[in-house]
């Protein structure tokens, strides 16, 4: 049976409850609007571990003035319902007044690598999720908390987090997930029209030729490979780019070479929504 908990005493009481020694628990965090992407974590928490918490919760301060906080989609009885159908254990639904009660004034950053990538254009969003994950973490005090590497710029992030602070819990990445033409799943997914819908799927082309670039053809110049990819971004009509980068896979440093392992980063504006995406390549070995 899957409990709708709204307090983070009602949590507390609940895991004290819930918690045995050997007994694992396992965190999704979300913001609700649930897709395949986010019940692909719910499903691999379920398998392993014990007891599995999802939190559902629009955080505002992961949102800067003029963004879409009021309209983000807040389908909460169809997430409830595919939660119970996960077997989930526990949904935690608080409020921003639940989350941050008057006088709250603590927040935590991850220098430089919160500055990069979209922190240049949503300069305090990292810190709101550092903020909320690491309030979370501390209620319900899971062995295992699952990100999906979709939003890979936040999984570094909370993993550099956790091990910077010796946090005790396992962050553990999860597979992208796609439609069926390669769209990344995303709740914002919903704010485009058919016709945008028809376009989005250019980002993944443009991806998908970074790597047969890296990989198969052997191009190591960054500058050749974000070329390419922002020739086929630009095939999407309307579409407009936000950036376009080549990166470190763990300090997300532009490079301008790729000698071994980089991530291809994208985020591009079609209509109301900013979508983001990425894809991993490998530089070729020498013979």
């Amino acid at each position: 049976m899957t409990k709708s908990v709204t307090t983070c005493a009602g949590l507390k009481r609940y895991l004290r409850r819930a918690r045995r020694p050997g007994r694992t628990i396992g965190l999704v965090p979300t913001m609700g609007a649930l897709h395949e992407g986010h019940l692909s974590l719910v499903r691999r928490s379920v398998a392993e571990n014990d007891r599995t918490i999802v939190s559902i919760f629009v955080n505002p301060t992961q949102f800067s003035p003029g963004e879409d906080l009021a309209r983000y989609p807040r389908p909460l009885a169809r997430d409830l319902a595919a939660c119970r159908r996960a077997r989930v254990n526990v949904v935690f639904i608080p409020t921003p007044e639940e989350m941050y009660p008057q006088g709250f004034t603590t927040h935590l950053e991850v220098d430089r690598l919160s500055k990069l990538l979209c922190g240049r254009s949503r300069p305090t969003h990292f810190r709101g999720v550092t903020t909320v994950c690491t309030k979370l973490f501390g209620l319900c005090e899971p062995d295992r908390a699952y990100f999906g590497e979709k939003d890979y710029q936040q999984l570094v992030i909370i993993r550099r987090m956790v091990a910077d602070l010796d946090m005790n819990v396992e962050i553990v990445a999860c597979p992208e997930v796609r439609e069926p033409d390669g769209l990344a799943m995303s709740s914002r997914n919903r704010y485009l029209t058919a016709e945008e819908r028809r376009e989005a799927p250019a980002l993944y082309r443009s991806l998908v030729e970074a790597k047969r670039l890296v990989e198969e053809e052997g191009t190591t110049a960054v500058r050749d490979v974000t070329r390419a990819v922002r020739k086929l971004i630009r095939t999407a009509q309307g579409a407009r780019i936000d950036y376009v980068s080549v990166v470190h896979p763990d300090t997300l440093e532009a490079i301008d070479v790729i000698t071994g392992e980089a991530v291809v980063a994208v985020a591009v504006y079609l209509g109301k929504a900013r979508l983001i995406d990425n894809m991993k390549v490998k530089a070729r070995k020498k013979t």
